[in-house]
């Protein structure tokens, strides 16, 4: 290995804190690997998504693309919404508005990988 490449990294799902997302009432996040990890790309986060659980429509300054794992939920992308469902994957550009909508009764879980650095979000009226 070279001096600047990055060092292998093994994080368990024991190790990983979920908090709270002030945005929205009913969803958590963790961070499964990022710069903090030695990632020099990406970040790659895991969301869940409670029943009756609601992201106001918003958007973001780098792009997301997002692996459903578990759950089926309403996925609304720049005026157009989707319902997906475990093994669905999303791409949301940067500076596109979206949101989310749990109407099931099951929890909704996604994997979500954004590029390391500032992720600007804004709520959209």
């Amino acid at each position: 290995m070279s001096e600047q490449s990055p060092t292998p990294t093994l994080v368990r799902s024991d190790d990983i804190t979920y908090d709270a997302v002030d945005a929205a009432d009913g969803l958590s996040k963790g961070v499964l690997i990022d710069a903090d990890d030695g990632a020099p790309n990406f970040a790659m986060r895991r969301f869940t998504l409670d029943p009756g659980a609601e992201v106001p429509a918003h958007t973001n300054a780098v792009e997301h693309e997002q692996y459903v794992l578990s759950g089926e939920y309403v996925v609304g992308i720049d005026g157009e919404e989707h319902v997906v469902s475990a093994g669905d994957a999303l791409l949301i550009p940067a500076g596109v508005p979206h949101w989310y909508r749990n109407e099931g009764d099951e929890t909704g879980a996604f994997i979500c990988a954004v590029p390391n650095g500032d992720d600007a979000i804004e709520l959209v009226d």
